[in-house]
C-alpha cells in the first residue's frame, strides 16, 4: 500500500504562513483540483457546507507542495488559539552541505539564506558559530513564532 506524508501546522494566518513557507522550501502554492479556480470552489463542489468554511477560507492556497513531487505537502490549518510553546517538532533546512563542504562556504550559504528568510518575514533567534566544531548555523522563528534552524 502506497503511503504519502503530509504535514498540517496549525496557524492564525494560512496565506501568510504559504507565502514565508513557499519560499523557505523551495514549494509552490497547491493549485485547486479539478480546473477548480480555487479551493474553496473544489470544497463546494464536493459539498463541504458553506457553514463549514471561514471567511476567506480556499479563496487563497492554503497548502504548499514540492514542484519535484518528493516532498511532503504542507497544509497550513488555522486554528482560533495562538502558539504559546516552544515547538515539539521543526524544520532544519540543510543548505550550507555536507561536512566537506569547507566551513567558511558552508557559512556563506546559511548566511545567505539566513537573510532571504529574514527579508520574508523570519527573525534570528540565535547564530552557532562553532569553528572548532565545524558548525555553522541559525536558529530562526516564522512569521507565527515557529522555530527552526538553517545549517
Amino acid at each position: 500500500m502506497e503511503m504519502t506524508v503530509q504535514l498540517t501546522i496549525d496557524c492564525s494566518d494560512p496565506q501568510r504562513m504559504v507565502a514565508f513557507w513557499a519560499e523557505a522550501l523551495g514549494y509552490v502554492p497547491e493549485p485547486p483540483p479539478g480546473g477548480h479556480p480555487t479551493w474553496r470552489a473544489y470544497w463546494a463542489a464536493m459539498g463541504v457546507p458553506e457553514a463549514e468554511l471561514p471567511p476567506g477560507a480556499g479563496d487563497i492556497p492554503e497548502s504548499i507542495i514540492d514542484p519535484a513531487g518528493h516532498g511532503p505537502r504542507v497544509w497550513f490549518q488555522q486554528v482560533p488559539e495562538p502558539k504559546v510553546a516552544k515547538n515539539r517538532w521543526h524544520f532544519d533546512l540543510k543548505v550550507g552541505g555536507d561536512r566537506d563542504v569547507p566551513l567558511d562556504v558552508r557559512a556563506q550559504r546559511v548566511s545567505a539564506t539566513v537573510e532571504r528568510l529574514v527579508e520574508a518575514g523570519a527573525t534570528v533567534l540565535r547564530i552557532k558559530d562553532e569553528p572548532d566544531m565545524g558548525l555553522f548555523a541559525a536558529a530562526m522563528r516564522d512569521p507565527e513564532g515557529n522555530e527552526f534552524d538553517v545549517v
